[in-house]
């Protein structure tokens, strides 16, 4: 059975600038390098709100407008690392955030932190080396000199659930810790068809083919600019030879003898649990 597949956004919409009917006081995800501020009171934490940045006593090198959430304006700032933590909250990696922010909240965060990676890294045009503008009606900036557009970076990269019969094959990257095991995955490469960096990656990775190649899903990973791209594809011939660099063992696992695998803010976990599903169904 092919999975669903829903957008991960349920109430946001982005844009380039405030409308006039939207709400003055929305919220503001305020990032400390990757770490996001937070209110923390016990397990719940809540995003600023509110109609100014100055408001928390922190100055921001950087502000962008991300959109809105049902009329609330979404701002996204960078203050500098040695800014001191208001009272009653604290900073917190993006990551560590899933499940215990709003989801919505979460992704708009994830976007957030993408935009200002994407403005500090872009002041000046590679080319003629003039400083940048932002663009009036897109998301980029326009060089007033050579007219070169700038757009946000985006790698995509490919991620693979592998199933042979019963089976799924679960792979180790050295650098994984607690002895976490996940799918295969790689960034695409120029030239390449998405499928064929699937396949490219399975065999330099572990050295099978596979066949019967579909989409999946595809989940956006601001760590810091990334898009993965989730495929469904069967075991086709060969024997596992991992390459010893990326991936320090993979293995067939059953649906119920799965080892430690990723966290449930990960598309690999989905994809997995999925798995799980479509086994026990």
């Amino acid at each position: 059975m092919q999975p669903t597949i829903e957008s991960i956004y349920k109430r946001y919409s982005p844009a380039l600038r405030p409308v006039e009917q939207e709400n003055s006081i929305g919220y503001w995800f305020i990032f400390r390098g990757n770490q996001l501020l937070v209110h923390e009171t016990g397990d719940l934490l809540a995003v600023p709100v509110g109609d100014r940045l100055d408001k928390y006593e922190l100055t921001s090198s950087r502000t962008l407008y991300l959109g809105s959430i049902e009329g609330a304006s979404c701002y996204t700032a960078e203050v500098a690392e040695d800014s001191t933590v208001p009272e009653g909250m604290v900073f917190l990696p993006l990551f560590a955030l899933y499940d215990r922010i709003d989801e919505d909240l979460f992704h708009v965060a994830g976007r957030g932190l993408q935009m200002l990676s994407w403005d500090a890294t872009n002041q000046f045009c590679g080319r003629c080396g003039n400083a940048l503008n932002h663009a009036d009606h897109e998301r980029s900036k326009v060089c007033p000199n050579c007219g070169l557009s700038h757009y946000p970076r985006l790698s995509p990269a490919v991620i693979t659930i592998i199933l042979k019969g019963d089976q799924i094959l679960l792979a180790r990257a050295g650098h994984f810790p607690n002895n976490m095991y996940g799918l295969i995955a790689g960034f695409v490469e120029p030239g390449e068809t998405l499928e064929d960096c699937v396949q490219r990656e399975t065999m330099e990775e572990i050295g099978i083919k596979i066949k019967n190649i579909r989409y999946y899903d595809s989940q956006p990973w601001p760590f810091p600019h990334s898009l993965m791209i989730g495929f469904i594809a069967e075991y086709d011939s060969g024997e596992i030879q991992v390459d010893g660099e990326e991936i320090a063992e993979a293995k067939w696992f059953h649906a119920n003898e799965l080892p430690n695998i990723p966290p449930r803010v990960s598309i690999a976990r989905k994809m997995i649990d999925w798995y799980v599903e479509e086994y026990k169904s």
